[in-house]
Formats: structure tokens, sequence, C-alpha cells
């Protein structure tokens, strides 16, 4: 089974684009990259031609001479089979972070040979980066950022004349029940696979629960692997325990980042690295706390931050939560069942154009809203409840101390817009920035 990524309309866009810059296309490990662009390649271009710098390491010689694009067009024509023309053959660098010339190579592509189409990735590219101290040819790229297969795409998917109803959506209002229960439904679902594209194809072709785990372990167990190969050898148990504290510090009431979770006496000052070494991996989301609601948010941020996991599938596997729980709502799942909530409507907000997501407030001890976000000149309180107990004064005392012109509320319960709330249905957050289009403030 193949999933529809929808990234693929934005490199369509760029392929049509007549002063397109070569794309550097950046994410976690496993969630598709190189997939996505082969399949560009064969379903938009006459031809495509792909270059492996890990697979094939004399590539790299060609590059550490003269960086001439036509001369290396001429070279790099000789390690593969389809002709390299402009205009007609997608070029695909990847791993290109084991190639630092090649990653340069991409400014001269830029300014003397605009016409060809260039995708370049990398694994763990950000972490290759600043562990080489790499230059990246800032302004000459097209820097793309990929995630896991969202909601939306999985829907699309698993329940196409669902998808069409959420795609056909013209205002805000009760959705019929029916529909309700269906979106509920593929959103436990996707909770336990995540977007983690072997997973996520487990579960929609039946191949059973063990499979589907095994696959989330598999993926689990390589990031561990890459602590060992890609970290520097006294950073590597730093990292690998503050990675295996993410259930422990999601599962408290308060998700506020705690180093002594990760061991007793833990200083911020000997996990830095570590945390930034997992966030240049794409492999986690720093949710940065902010003292009040004003723009930029960033002016207002504070010491304090929580953490979110790249993909909700492989949280739940790191955190051993069995998938019958996602399903029956086991009593002992409460406080995860938050958190899980959280990382995945977060996971849905980063796939939107929406100017900034990766704040939230907190109020002491008192109160906590989970995601302040920038939408244009909006800056918006998200709370989110992990099913219909909407329960909790935290809106109420964010509403009441700055006035916000919009609040957005994600659950299990039925969509609305009243008085400024826009209550949504979780599985609904992967169309975020298209609701709020319709409410005129």
């Amino acid at each position: 089974m193949e999933i529809k990524r929808d990234l693929t309309d934005r490199l369509i866009e760029w392929k049509n684009q007549s002063n397109r810059k070569p794309i550097l296309l950046q994410g976690a490990r496993q969630i598709g990259k190189s997939w996505l662009m082969e399949k560009f390649g064969k379903e938009h271009f006459e031809y495509w031609v792909k270059f492996d710098f890990d697979r094939n390491p004399e590539l790299k010689s060609i590059f550490q001479q003269k960086k001439d694009p036509s001369r290396l067009i001429k070279e790099l024509s000789l390690y593969c089979d389809s002709p390299i023309i402009a205009g007609k053959t997608l070029i695909i660098f990847d791993e290109i972070q084991e190639c630092e010339e090649a990653l340069n190579s991409l400014k001269y592509f830029c300014e003397d040979t605009p016409e060809f189409h260039i995708i370049a990735a990398g694994s763990l590219l950000g972490v290759a980066v600043r562990k080489k101290r790499m230059s990246v040819p800032v302004g000459k790229i097209t820097p793309i950022r990929m995630y896991p297969i969202s909601f939306r795409e999985f829907l699309r998917a698993s329940d196409p004349k669902t998808f069409d109803y959420a795609e056909s959506l013209e205002e805000i209002g009760h959705l019929p029940e029916i529909i309700l229960n269906k979106l509920n439904m593929e959103y436990k679902r996707y909770n336990i696979c995540g977007g983690m594209p072997a997973a996520t194809v487990a579960l929609l072709e039946n191949q059973g629960m063990s499979v589907l785990e095994s696959e989330l372990q598999g993926i689990l167990d390589l990031y561990e692997l890459d602590f060992s190969k890609y970290a520097d050898p006294l950073q590597v148990t730093r990292i690998r325990g503050l990675w295996h504290s993410l259930p422990a510090q999601l599962s408290k009431e308060n998700r506020k980042f705690i180093y002594r979770i990760i061991r007793s006496g833990a200083r911020s000052k000997d996990y830095e690295d570590a945390l930034m070494w997992l966030e240049d991996a794409g492999m986690i989301h720093k949710v940065k706390c902010i003292s009040k609601p004003g723009m930029p948010l960033s002016a207002y941020e504070e010491d304090a931050f929580k953490i979110y996991a790249c993909d909700c599938g492989l949280l739940r596997r790191l955190a051993k939560v069995p998938a019958d729980v996602i399903l029956s709502g086991n009593a002992g799942y409460t406080e995860f069942k938050g958190a899980m909530a959280e990382n995945m409507v977060l996971q849905s907000l980063l796939t939107q154009e929406i100017d900034d997501v990766m704040h939230y407030w907190s109020s002491g001890n008192t109160a906590e809203i989970e995601f302040i976000i920038q939408h244009g000149s909006d800056i918006i309180p998200v709370e989110v409840k992990a099913e219909g107990n909407i329960a909790g004064r935290s809106l109420s005392e964010y509403t009441k101390k700055y006035n916000p012109n919009m609040r957005i509320r994600f659950s299990s319960l039925n969509l609305q817009y009243n008085g400024g709330l826009l209550s949504s249905p979780s599985p609904l957050s992967c169309w975020t920035s298209r609701l709020l289009s319709m409410i005129k403030i």
C-alpha cells in the first residue's frame, strides 16, 4: 500500500517555479524521505537519477575538485543509466551529510544552473551539520521540513469517504454522529500505529499487531544504534537517558521537563548537548513556556519547556503501552492518555501553515494552556482534552487575563463555534488552518 503524502503538492509547485532553488529535505529517520523523492521523480519527470553518498562513497571524489555544475553533471552521468537533462530529469542527492562538498555544491547549482531540478536529503542531517560544523548554503536552497504521516494522510488511506467529508467542510457546525464516530475511531487507530510509514502500512494492511509492534520496535532499535554511531561517546549515555525519560516526563500532570527524572542530581548543563542532539535528529519537539502571549512569542520565553516525541506511535511503543489499552480506555492510562492527546495535536499543527506552534503558557501551578500558536496576526490559546471531559479552569483563567479574540479546544466532542471558542474534535486538528479560515473575528 502506498500512502499519498501531502508534501507532494508542494514539490509539484516547486517543480513549476522558474526561480526555484535546490531543495534540502529534512526530518527524522524512517519517515519516508527517500521514498518520497523517488516516487516524485517517477511520477512527475521523464527521468530521475539518485546518488547515494552512503552506498557509493566513491561519489565524494567528484565533488572534492572544482565545483563547476556543468562538469559535475558530466561526471555524475557516468554513474547512472538515465540521462540528466535540464527540465526533464530529477536529480536526487541522498545521504548528503556524508559529503560536505556535495552539500556546498547546491549553492553553485542554484547560481549557475537553476534549470536543473535537485532535491537533497540525509539521515540525521542536522546532527551531522552541527557535529562536523558543516556550512549550509543558506539563501541558495529551499529547506523543507518533512514529518511522519499525518492523521490527515492516514485518514485518506484508511477511510476515503470520511476524509472526503472532512475535506468538504465549508462552515463550522455539528458533524453527523456517524462521521464523528468514524473520525474518533480512526484517530484511535492512528494513535496506535503513528505516522512511521512501515508501521502505518502494517496497520492499514491488517498485518497483525505483532508485525506492527515489530516495525515500531525496529525503528526504536535503529535510533539506539544511531546514538552510538553518530553521537560523541561521552554523550551517548545522556542522549539515551533523556530519550528513555520521555514517557515519564509526559506522564506527570505537569508536563514540564525535569532533569532529575533522567537521574538523581542531573543538571541542565550536563544535558544541553543531548537535548540538542535529539532536536537536531528530529526525534523530539521542544515546546517552550512563555510568560505572556505577546508578539513575537519568542520574546517572552522562559527557561521551562516540555518535550514531545516526533511520532505518537513511537511514543506509545517507547512507553510500552499496549494497543488494547488505547482502544479500551483503561483507567490506569489516564495521565499518559492526556500526553498522547497533546503529542498527536502537536504533530497535526506542525504540518500546517501556522507561523508558530512551539510554545505553551503556564501560570505557576494554577493553570496551563497546552499550546499557544501564532496564526497570522492572532495569538491563539489551544487546549487539548483527551476525551469529552472539558472540565478545568485553565482556559477560563487565560481568557480572563488576556481576553483573546479566539480560543481553540480539542476533545472528542462535536464541532462548534461559540463566543470566540472553537470546539473541535481532536481528529480535525489536521484541519486547524482551514477551520480558522471559516471564522470571522
